[in-house]
């Protein structure tokens, strides 16, 4: 009996970055879906191309619907690299986000407009209190 290869293959979802650019200055990655170790990738190569030459990158997380360990280690290597900040985070996010105690450490905000509102670090002007 012959049997036909297994295609264990999950269907191909959305992309996980659904836009990128500047917006009033700073850059905006836009991502989607989950974000795990098997869909991380296309996330990563977006966030840390655009660190090293902007000074805020600002993670638009509104339609994020899972994201684990992978997620976290990607904003932390990040954050290192340029100030991140993370706009609309919903509440399963905000949660990973303060159980991890990145919350501490990388700005939230409630909404895109807040994040991008907000001064840079070290501008001078006074920090918007945390969304």
């Amino acid at each position: 009996m012959v049997r036909e290869p297994l295609d264990n293959s999950a269907p191909a979802g959305p992309p996980v970055v659904a836009a990128e650019g500047a917006v009033d200055g700073h850059w905006v990655v836009r991502a989607q879906g989950d974000l795990d170790s098997d869909t991380i990738d296309p996330l990563f190569i977006a966030l840390w191309e655009a660190a090293p030459g902007h000074a805020v990158v600002v993670l638009d997380a509104s339609a994020v619907t899972f994201a684990d360990s992978s997620f976290l280690s990607l904003l932390i290597e990040v954050h290192r690299r340029t100030e991140l900040r993370v706009a609309a985070p919903g509440t399963v996010l905000a949660r990973l986000l303060r159980t991890a105690g990145l919350d501490r450490v990388i700005r939230s905000y409630p909404t895109l407009e807040a994040a991008l509102g907000d001064p840079p670090r070290g501008s001078g002007a006074p920090p918007a209190p945390p969304g």
